[in-house]
């Protein structure tokens, strides 16, 4: 199951996920939704669904078992724009387990930029990028 970031428990190193510096120490944001928040029903007015080109690369992409694919997205609640948690939220209803653990530990980009805040709005026909962290130089 994947936990909303800076909840978990110390690391088999002994470092606390959420004393970690972000790559932008302005703002500290969860980008992985509760797993308690539901898709809107349908028939709902949240039910405005977007489509979104959703990438994966690494053991992302491992884990999804597809490059890419195009998700259906709609938002969390009526009235509102889909926003980057609205996209996680469809990526991990659309893949089983393995993907969930890879998520918690991934970066994301819209259209090619970092997103670090989760209410960030995603436009319909938007590229999101799922990034697992890489190592090397």
């Amino acid at each position: 199951m994947v936990e909303p970031l800076g909840t978990r428990g110390p690391s088999r190193h002994g470092i606390r996920k959420d004393s970690l510096p972000m790559m932008d120490d302005r703002q500290e944001t969860q980008l992985v939704p509760p797993e308690h928040a539901e898709p809107p029903k349908a028939g709902s007015a949240a039910e405005t669904r977007i489509s979104v080109r959703v990438r994966y690369f690494a053991g992302a992409r491992a884990a999804a078992g597809v490059a890419e694919e195009t998700l259906g997205v709609a938002p969390a609640t009526a009235g509102e724009a889909v926003s980057a948690n609205d996209v996680i939220r469809a990526v991990l209803a659309a893949h089983d387990e393995p993907l969930a653990r890879v998520v918690g530990a991934c970066g994301f980009l819209l259209d090619g930029v970092a997103v670090r805040d989760g209410t960030a709005v995603v436009p319909d026909g938007a590229e999101f990028d799922v990034l697992p962290p890489f190592a090397g130089g």
